[in-house]
């Protein structure tokens, strides 16, 4: 049965959210807002609970699973990031991007994309998550939560917790997100000289990056 934290989206409660990371900590697999929509999330170096979320998604690992991080200084321990990069990411993050980056290794091979051993990385703009992750000291590994057979992510934690109660340890009720997905940006190119490649326009602005 999943336990349900309703937590203030201006001015979330420490106390409810780490009772959310004692969850987490013990191998849960949960229910989080983020900054464009619901995402399942688990700890990163969590065998069984990153083989649960890709069950309860109803995903293979060729699927590119995203990294949640609190800001830029964790970032640098899993993936390789160099000066012009570091500048782009300077000015997206905290916001709606997902950067796609080469993993380090700190990543596990499950987890990065098979063939190009890279990772894709978040620094989200949500007051609720960013204490999530600041009252557990490390990243998160995330996917958006859209239902197995569906194309539209989940947006409302009752309705969650009503269809997958059974399935997940708990949901984090901060409201509604936006429901527009990220903006995702390829910047490996950049360590060859090239330029970032976007991937999907979404809720982040291109013009903010300069691109």
């Amino acid at each position: 049965m999943a336990q349900y934290f309703e937590i203030h989206p201006e001015n979330p409660q420490p106390r409810l959210l780490k009772q959310a990371v004692s969850i987490l900590q013990s191998g849960g697999v949960m229910a989080v807002p983020t900054d464009s929509s619901y995402a399942l999330v688990c700890q990163l170096d969590d065998t069984k609970a990153v083989e649960r979320l890709r069950r309860i998604r109803q995903v293979d690992e060729k699927h590119h699973l995203t990294l949640l991080c609190r800001d830029l200084s964790e970032l640098s321990s899993y993936a390789r990031v160099d000066n012009r990069q570091y500048r782009l990411l300077k000015q997206a993050t905290p916001g709606p991007y997902t950067f796609i980056l080469d993993a380090t290794k700190e990543v596990p091979r499950r987890v990065s994309h098979p063939q190009r051993k890279t990772i894709g990385l978040r620094v989200p703009d949500r007051k609720g998550l960013q204490l999530l992750l600041e009252l557990l000291g490390a990243p998160l590994l995330a996917t958006t939560f859209i239902p197995p057979g569906e194309t539209e992510p989940l947006n409302d934690p009752e309705e969650i917790r009503e269809r997958f109660e059974k399935l997940i340890d708990g949901v984090v009720d901060a409201g509604p997100c936006p429901q527009q997905p990220t903006t995702v940006v390829d910047l490996t190119p950049m360590e060859n000289g090239g330029d970032a490649v976007v991937v999907r326009e979404g809720r982040g602005s291109l013009s903010a990056l300069g691109l």
